[in-house]
């Protein structure tokens, strides 16, 4: 698979990455299998999708446990990535960044991973009661220590931002003008006083085809300075792989059954995005899904879709995605696509 690289160290990773997290939170409780997630890592390593993206929240714990069990085996072909910050409750999720909490939970996933080392070490959310410069001093004295090799932050502030928010226009490449989205200003001043603190290797944050504002801002600070860009949801909560269908309803523990693009109304209002994906992909025998990634891919050298999954047949499909090399002028026919309907928060 083709490499690219994350941060100042040019961390080396397949350029398609694996997101575990439905295999132990989030979708489809009904569906999970163990035997059947561990299948989808080890198909995906087969295929050269090196980076594992999990956290410690996701389950809580259980996905790091199951990760561990790959790593056991097969460490060497791993970048493993977690991420930091955020207690679950049974009803509620609440940040913690206190340094203390931040090196006991390295410590914890590194048990639950089974390994010596975490790669990349990402704080999943700030905590509004501390200074972000000391959660980001913590973990900086985590890679002094050994035990991470790099820092990533996840954009968070993106919920919080209304849309009256939204201010000028700007011209893409392809010649599609669409409003500036203001939405992750608050990760760009988050990120410029940690980066004083310790390098920043990576950022994570939502990018794909009907989401696609981090373009704007977030992703050329990261492309100025030879950061790492995580693309988180490049399938849309697998709405892009043209394989849900409108008002087929989700399990009530899925992120979906609450989700305002979700509903059948939006999901059949979004039709025309899949149906552009699809004949992209007709011209070259791919699928939606394959040329969401593929679509995602190109915007950037430093770019990693995290596409989640827990069945090894949908890692293998995103897998070769890799191989679809969308033209410019696929590119300006995906960029006209009419914009998606719906709120996203």
């Amino acid at each position: 698979m083709e490499r690219r690289t994350i941060g100042a160290a040019a961390l080396d990773v397949g350029a398609i990455g694996l997101g575990c997290m439905p295999m132990s939170w989030g979708y489809t409780e009904s569906q999970r299998s163990l035997d059947s997630s561990l299948r989808a890592v080890h198909t995906a390593l087969d295929r050269g999708c090196s980076l594992l993206d999990t956290a410690d929240m996701y389950g809580p714990f259980t996905n790091e446990l199951l990760v561990g069990r790959v790593l056991k085996e097969r460490r060497a072909d791993a970048f493993v990535s977690t991420k930091c910050g955020l207690l679950v409750g049974e009803q509620h999720i609440v940040a913690n960044g206190r340094p203390g909490y931040v090196k006991r939970a390295c410590d914890a996933s590194l048990r639950r991973l089974q390994t010596d080392r975490i790669d990349l070490y990402q704080l999943h959310r700030p905590d509004p009661e501390v200074p972000i410069e000391e959660t980001w001093g913590a973990m900086a004295e985590l890679v002094a220590a050994g035990k991470v090799r790099s820092l990533g932050l996840c954009a968070v502030d993106a919920r919080a931002v209304r849309p009256a928010r939204v201010a000028r226009t700007e011209r893409r490449p392809t010649g599609r003008v669409r409003p500036r989205s203001r939405k992750h200003d608050g990760t760009l001043a988050q990120l410029e006083r940690i980066q004083q603190v310790f390098p920043v290797s990576s950022v994570q944050a939502e990018l794909s085809v009907w989401s696609p504002e981090a373009l704007e801002g977030l992703l050329p600070w990261c492309e100025s300075r030879g950061v790492g860009f995580l693309a988180a949801m490049p399938l849309g909560n697998g709405y892009l792989t043209g394989t849900l269908t409108p008002g087929q309803g989700f399990e009530r523990e899925d992120l979906r059954a609450r989700h305002p693009r979700f509903t059948a109304e939006m999901m059949a209002a979004n039709q025309p995005v899949v149906a552009g994906l699809r004949r992209v992909g007709a011209r070259y025998g791919a699928t939606p899904g394959q040329v969401a990634l593929a679509w995602t891919l190109a915007q950037g050298r430093h770019v990693v879709p995290v596409p989640g999954t827990k069945k090894e047949r949908w890692a293998a499909q995103n897998a070769k995605a890799v191989e679809l090399k969308l033209t410019r002028e696929d590119l300006a026919e995906i960029a006209a696509l009419p914009p998606a309907r719906g709120s996203w928060y």
